[in-house]
């Protein structure tokens, strides 16, 4: 043990600490928490904050950490700690160690020597973790434990040297097998247990699962006499340092648990002896939960008791009890009191209140929870009337679901010693909830007239506070509290219908309550209709007589709009609470468009899509026909005019009528050569194709080929003979109008 300070560890002598234990003392978690626990600096919360730095690595450092509050022993006979620790430095030459301590004068501030930051003339146990020799300055891993008073007053009397037979241990140097200093953290368990008869301790100490030590320790000197004490932490460097580091503390102090301290009972004497009669062993279950774990002790003034299940008193007493686990790991607690005392029994009259469920008349009544004074393990029998229980006749056999009006039963008791009395039960009902069927309308919702939006929640079926409404589709529903409505109940959207809520009061009664739902319906005029008009007209629009309100589009609140051109409308139509929108359409009738004109010799056909039937042409604007077709015209450009039943501004078209080529003799002449039409080259998409006369095509005539034939195909004259040709473009206008021109040509060609 290092002269600077020696490490070393004391065991708290304390009861081990269940799972199901009311307290823990420990210095565990991330962040850990020292809540309870007093550090003296250096000792501080380390980086990361899962452990306690009880010194840094530097040298001539003490600190401890203990709990504030000292510890009662006297009702331990075993108990275990643990935790982990480390030491480690950046150098190799390393020291002290760590201590754990429970003593009667626990470290106050930093202690430097060679103790390990522990108290000069400490009292108590300590077991200490020494990495540093004080005989031979070599670095060493040891276990020291002391039960008694350690002197810790020069580097040759502190626990490295406390040599008592029989409360002293001093480990051989585990450095080459189990070294302390490391990086690592290493787990120490400490257990002891009362040696019975004796004040010794049976301490085993265990390192990441070595046995160190296990055997027998008495308490030394002024040891002895300790009946409180501290439980802590301590650690020091000197000339050789380390930093000292714990973790992961788990220290169990606490008594068995119990869920009360004190359980009173009234017996009824018997009349032959005036003694009661009591079996004390069942009392265990309020005193713990799980009474099999645990031994119970039974006295009366320091007498035990020896029959405990049969125990007779003649007097009210008070019994003391003594709870003992089973595993030895929590200590006994002796706080446990059972006062007995005798009276005669007597019936206490009680009522019964159940609910009146949808006002039906009647309820079911649990008649065996009325408490009637009655000690355990007495017998009830419920009658109708008072002649039958004095008769002992037509006894109710349902009395834990007996279903009955509101009223009164008697019942007669019986407890476990032949006592007997009766009483009345009350069966009353807790107070009606009031309310009343409701009538709810809801303007219909714009697309999708047929529904509303209720706000369920609005409905007022009930002046009672208090309470909670589930809403149903059905009543059947509603009583079996089965398929709620899981829409909003602020926002239930539905066509005209009724729905039933459920009202239930703070003490779980119920009611159910009908509420009519009604779906108003749009008012729509009937007069107002669509209209059609020249994208350069204006028109009225009238939605008629018999509403409260109107707002149109347009900002008007007039029945009637006028002077409006194509586009959409709406008006808002009011009728009583409720506003319809309604949409008007003024179109802009539809020109028609030119969309071919067929052209054979002189003659044109007009062909026409859009617009409404029936269509009148003109070759001015001014004269206008019926049919589609003109003849006779001349050669050149000519406009054509088209208007459909709207009669609306007519639209129109310049064409061109070609000039009419029958025969080419293509002899190299010059003259009639060729079929030529690059005159109307002018023209969108122009192509002129020629057609033997079974239709099949010989030449295509188009811009490459400059829109001209010389009575060839392939590269070869066509024979004489009769060909068709047609011409195909598109009029320069917005529409690309096409055109065909259908003709024929005699062909003469001369070998």
């Amino acid at each position: 043990m290092n002269k600077k300070l020696l490490s070393y560890l004391s065991i708290l002598l304390l009861c081990f600490f269940g799972k199901n234990s009311a307290q823990t003392y420990q210095l565990t978690g991330n962040p850990v928490s020292t809540t309870g626990w007093t550090m003296v600096s250096p000792t501080v919360v380390g980086t990361p904050a899962d452990f306690i730095q009880l010194t840094p690595d530097t040298n001539n450092q003490s600190g401890s950490i203990r709990l504030n509050d000292p510890i009662n022993l006297k009702y331990c006979d075993k108990w275990r700690v643990e935790f982990d620790f480390r030491m480690d430095s950046n150098q190799t030459a390393n020291g002290d160690g760590i201590a754990f301590w429970y003593l009667q004068n626990p470290p106050v501030a930093s202690v430097l020597g060679s103790g390990l930051g522990v108290s000069q003339n400490a009292i108590g146990l300590i077991v200490g973790f020494d990495t540093y020799n004080n005989t031979t300055t070599a670095v060493m891993s040891k276990v020291h434990v002391a039960y008694g008073q350690v002197a810790n007053t020069t580097d040759n009397n502190n626990v490295e040297f406390f040599n008592t037979a029989g409360s002293s241990f001093h480990s051989p140097d585990m450095n080459t097998t189990l070294p302390f200093q490391g990086t690592n953290y290493k787990h120490v368990e400490v257990t002891g247990e009362t040696i019975a008869g004796t004040q010794n301790w049976m301490i085993k100490i265990t390192i990441d699962g070595t046995v160190i030590c296990n055997q027998s320790f008495a308490p030394a000197g002024a040891a002895a006499g300790m009946t409180v004490g501290y439980f802590g932490f301590s650690a020091s460097t000197g000339g050789n340092r380390s930093r000292h580091s714990i973790k992961n503390v788990k220290v169990y102090v606490d008594k068995v648990a119990i869920n009360q301290a004190l359980v009173t009972d009234t017996f009824c004497p018997n009349p032959s002896t005036g003694q009661g009669t009591v079996n004390l062993t069942t009392y265990q279950n309020q005193f713990v939960t799980n009474p099999a774990n645990y031994t119970f002790s039974y006295s009366v003034g320091g007498t035990a008791i020896t029959n405990p299940t049969n125990y007779q008193f003649s007097a009210n007493t008070s019994v003391s009890v003594l709870i003992k686990d089973n595993s030895g790991i929590l200590c006994d607690n002796p706080d446990g009191k059972i006062q007995l005392n005798l009276s005669p029994f007597t019936a206490t009259p009680q009522t019964l209140t159940e609910c009146n469920n949808n006002n039906i008349g009647t309820a079911t009544f649990n008649l065996t929870s009325a408490n009637v004074g009655e000690p355990a393990g007495s017998t009830k029998k419920y009658y109708k009337t008072l002649a039958d229980l004095n008769a002992g006749t037509n006894e109710i056999t349902n009395a834990n679901s007996y279903l009955s009006q509101a009223g009164t039963v008697y019942v007669k008791v019986t407890t476990p010693l032949g006592c007997t009395g009766s009483t009345t039960i009350t069966l009353a009902f807790f107070p009606q909830i009031p309310t009343t069927e409701v009538t709810m309308e809801s303007c219909f919702i714009e697309g999708a007239p047929t529904t509303g939006s209720f706000d369920l929640t609005q409905a007022n079926v009930t002046t009672a506070t208090g309470i909670t409404k589930v809403y149903y589709k059905t009543q059947a529903d509603a009583l079996a509290a089965t398929n709620p409505i899981t829409d909003p109940p602020t926002n239930y959207i539905t066509t005209s219908s009724t729905v039933y809520v459920r009202i239930t009061n703070l003490a779980n009664c119920f009611v159910i309550a009908k509420i009519n739902l009604k779906v108003l319906p749009p008012v729509y005029s009937s007069v107002l209709r669509d209209k059609t008009i020249c994208i350069d007209a204006t028109t009225n629009l009238d939605a008629g007589a018999g509403f409260d309100s109107y707002l149109w589009s347009t900002g008007a609140t007039t029945q009637s709009i006028t002077g409006v051109g194509p586009g959409l409308y709406w008006v808002l139509l009011k009728t009583g609470k409720c506003t319809a929108r309604q949409l008007v359409r003024v179109n802009v009738a539809a020109q028609p468009v030119i969309s071919s004109i067929d052209i054979t010799n002189n003659t044109i056909s007009i062909n026409v899509s859009g617009g409404k039937a029936p269509f009148q042409y003109s070759l001015d604007g001014v004269n206008w026909q019926d049919s589609n077709v003109f003849t006779g015209l001349a050669r050149g450009e000519v406009v054509v005019y088209v208007k459909d039943s709207y009669n609306c501004t007519p639209v129109h078209v310049q064409i061109t009528v070609p000039n009419l080529i029958n025969a080419i003799t293509p002899n190299g002449d010059n003259l009639n050569d060729v079929i030529d039409y690059t005159a109307l080259a002018y023209k969108k998409n122009l192509v002129f194709t020629i057609y033997d006369r079974y239709g099949n095509m010989l030449y295509k005539a188009d811009k490459i080929r400059n829109y001209k034939w010389d009575g060839t195909a392939g590269g070869k004259k066509v024979p004489t003979g009769t060909y068709w040709y047609t011409i195909t473009w598109n009029e320069n206008d917005k529409n690309n109008t096409q055109t065909v021109y259908n003709g024929w040509v005699l062909v003469k060609n001369i070998e």
